[in-house]
């Protein structure tokens, strides 16, 4: 979950720092040039560490002046360890070091040993996330976290190389182009499957159940098309969302509009598809949520203080006029689309179906930081309109649905009363009306029809309004979600 943020807290005063004692002139000039360098390294790490310096007098609102004063003395004492270890580095390391890759690193490395979700930026990676969050940026089309030195794949984006390879959420990827990940921050890995587009990358990934295996991708400029829609069966609107970005809520409401027009008075509900929707921005979250919510709280998020919390509350008007809607969300449902979810689950505005959600609670704030680069630091947690922290957790589904393959299995023919020879006539047939021709079916078919049976019956369906299409039928989930609607339609006509 992103919260875009610019805000610098302010930049820490200047201090001395201690000299070593002299010990005779050789020894004076050598201990003052490492020392002048010192300084000039832990002066250059306070004015890029801006941040950071100034987040432990920030929690110590409320301490004496005399612990602020020893914590922030034991602070410059660790910069100052560090300056003498950047100095040690820049002399004594077998290579000449980039000194900005150093702190860069260094920075880095203080971030994403918080949790999986911090990070610092370059000015190129932070151009790339502005980028990505307005629907266009070139990869593999890919969400990834980190997890036990190894890349953990959220989920593949729809139409992308990543999903049309077969890459699927909860895939570890353990090398890229033959070179480990191990050692990499996340940041660093991502730079790496990114690329000029049409080059090749060869990934290696960990499968549950199966031995390793390479996949060989080509890059492509990744336009994310964060919405999907048609209508199921003639009956059912089908919005599939795939990711949070600037354009998410505005493609819900036309797709809602143009689902209605296209249906008519047959139109029962919706589905809203979030599976394998790894999230993107809050505002989107909260604005899609209010699309379907009549009053009440959305969403709440609560930062390291206990009075720093802020609601977000619907305001009047549900976009659907009260339909049903069903909600399908999986292991790949991460971040928005578990806020999304959770508000309509909690408001018992929709059904949830599916499998558990991927459990990230956490929101994120991109503050841009000295030299153009930004750090993504997580800053709050947010809970669902009934309290609940979805941390670790995810959202479980109302009805439990797996994934799974279904086939139409070929009734054997000539068993119905109606072919029964002798069988009685139904009295509410009128006289000269055309009968059942049983014959065809009271014997056994030939050996060389049953092929052309077997074909037969699965193209009816495919005409028939009131039956889903036949690429829904692959989708059992999707299936049992349409069924549900069409159940709760029938059920609400009958009590009325």
């Amino acid at each position: 979950m992103i919260l875009p943020k610019t805000d610098l807290y302010p930049r820490p005063r200047a201090r001395n720092l201690e000299l070593p004692g002299q010990q005779g002139p050789a020894a004076f000039r050598e201990s003052t040039q490492m020392t002048r360098l010192r300084i000039a390294s832990t002066a250059a790490i306070l004015a890029f560490l801006a941040v950071p310096v100034a987040l432990p007098a920030w929690s110590q609102d409320k301490a004496s002046p005399k612990a602020a004063s020893s914590d922030k003395s034991e602070l410059y004492q660790q910069l100052n360890l560090f300056g003498d270890v950047l100095e040690r580095v820049r002399r004594d390391y077998v290579e000449p070091a980039d000194e900005k890759t150093l702190i860069e690193n260094a920075i880095n490395g203080m971030l994403s040993a918080l949790d999986p979700h911090s990070s610092y930026m370059t000015p190129k990676a932070y151009k790339d996330m502005q980028v990505q969050t307005k629907g266009e940026f070139g990869g593999l089309g890919i969400e990834v976290t980190m997890e036990n030195g190894v890349i953990k794949v959220v989920s593949p984006i729809d139409d992308t190389p990543a999903s049309k390879a077969g890459i699927l959420p909860g895939d570890l990827i353990f090398a890229l182009d033959g070179q480990p990940v191990q050692g990499l921050t996340l940041q660093e890995a991502v730079e790496k499957m990114r690329g000029k587009v049409g080059a090749p990358i060869k990934i290696s990934i960990r499968r549950a159940g199966k031995d390793p295996f390479d996949v060989s991708l080509t890059r492509e400029t990744i336009k994310v098309k964060p919405v999907r829609f048609r209508l199921e069966g003639g009956d059912i609107g089908y919005i599939r969302v795939t990711s949070f970005t600037e354009q998410s809520t505005k493609g819900v409401l036309e797709a809602v509009e143009k689902l209605k027009k296209e249906a008519g008075s047959k139109l029962k509900g919706y589905v809203l598809d979030l599976r394998n929707n790894p999230g993107g921005l809050l505002d989107q979250a909260i604005a899609m949520s209010d699309a379907f919510i009549e009053k009440g709280e959305i969403v709440s998020v609560k930062a390291r203080k206990n009075e720093d919390v802020q609601r977000w509350n619907a305001k009047p008007g549900d976009i659907t006029g009260g339909l049903p809607i069903v909600v399908l969300v999986n292991g790949g449902s991460a971040s928005a689309s578990e806020i999304v979810a959770g508000a309509l689950q909690d408001h018992k505005r929709a059904i949830i179906l599916g499998t558990r959600t991927f459990g990230k609670g956490s929101v994120q704030t991109i503050m841009q930081v000295t030299g153009g680069g930004a750090i993504r630091l997580t800053t709050a947690l947010y809970f669902t309109p009934s309290g609940r922290s979805i941390q670790k957790e995810g959202i479980k589904p109302d009805i439990e649905v797996e994934p799974a393959k279904i086939e139409t299995i070929q009734q054997r023919s000539g068993f119905r009363e109606e072919n029964l020879r002798g069988s009685i006539t139904n009295p509410n047939d009128k006289p000269g009306s055309a009968k059942p021709e049983a014959k065809k079916d009271d014997k056994p078919a030939d050996k060389k029809d049953d092929k052309p049976a077997a074909s037969q019956t699965t193209t009816p369906s495919a005409g028939d309004p009131d039956e889903p299409p036949k690429e829904a039928v692959s989708d059992y989930q999707l299936l049992r979600a349409a069924d549900l609607i069409r159940g709760i339609s029938l059920y609400s006509n009958r009590g009325n």
